[in-house]
């Protein structure tokens, strides 16, 4: 029962949420390319590779009429920014911060961060996310993708992104890009969606995963939730 829980919640919630009504998040065009460097811990391979994908219940929605979907004619705050993602699967739940000294500084630990040169969500651009693949962050991702070699299990899994207005975006992982050196595919759609990026290795000289997730919806979000107290650290 644990499984089939498991898979309702992260491989049939798209269908329940384009079912209750949830819109589709609006178009839009970007092209960027820069480098991003989140790395490994070592130390922590050991912890991630030993821990299995948990199941989960089947969440309560609240009817369509709760929902709220951007729309063209309102356009998203300028002001809004990612404050926290969450992948239930893989029990990844972390605050969203700008990156301190800038998009090319060393990432913080504890913490995900938002590429400040691309946009932020419900823009009808694309949002990009990274964090370090460690203990705590971004390390499941690496543990399946590379360690177990197996980045077929991420595909279809859901991303819940809140942001600053108190909006919870969620998205479906469509594709894995492995061993990624650039930003190259980053906005090519020209639509709405968002890419999580981890290291391959501890430092700088390897290669980068990067998700891709495409938006299903979009809904409410109480203050508390969408606000997660951050405490960075410094691991570079």
């Amino acid at each position: 029962m644990s499984r089939l829980a498991s898979a309702l919640r992260n491989r049939f919630l798209p269908a329940v949420l384009t079912a209750t009504g949830v819109s589709l998040i609006a178009a839009g065009l970007l092209t960027y390319s820069a480098p991003v460097e989140a790395g490994p811990d070592p130390n922590a391979s050991a912890d991630i590779a030993s821990s299995p994908i948990p199941s989960l219940d089947l969440p309560t929605f609240p009817p369509a009429s709760g929902a709220t979907s951007p729309s063209p004619s309102v356009p998203a705050p300028a002001d809004r920014v990612a404050t926290r993602v969450v992948i239930p699967a893989l029990k990844i739940d972390l605050p969203v911060v700008k990156p301190v000294g800038g998009s090319g500084a060393y990432p913080q630990c504890n913490v995900a961060m938002y590429l400040t040169g691309l946009h932020q969500p419900g823009q009808g651009m694309a949002t990009y996310i990274y964090a370090h693949a460690r203990d705590g962050m971004f390390g499941p991702i690496w543990n399946l993708a590379i360690r177990q070699a197996k980045p077929q299990k991420l595909l279809g899994l859901v991303v819940e992104v809140y942001t600053s207005d108190d909006q919870r975006f969620i998205y479906e992982v469509k594709d894995v890009k492995l061993h990624q050196r650039t930003l190259d595919d980053v906005g090519k759609s020209g639509a709405e969606e968002l890419w999580l990026q981890t290291s391959e290795g501890p430092n700088a000289s390897y290669p980068k995963t990067q998700l891709l997730a495409l938006p299903i919806g979009v809904l409410p979000a109480t203050h508390a939730a969408a606000h997660p107290t951050p405490h960075p650290v410094n691991c570079g």
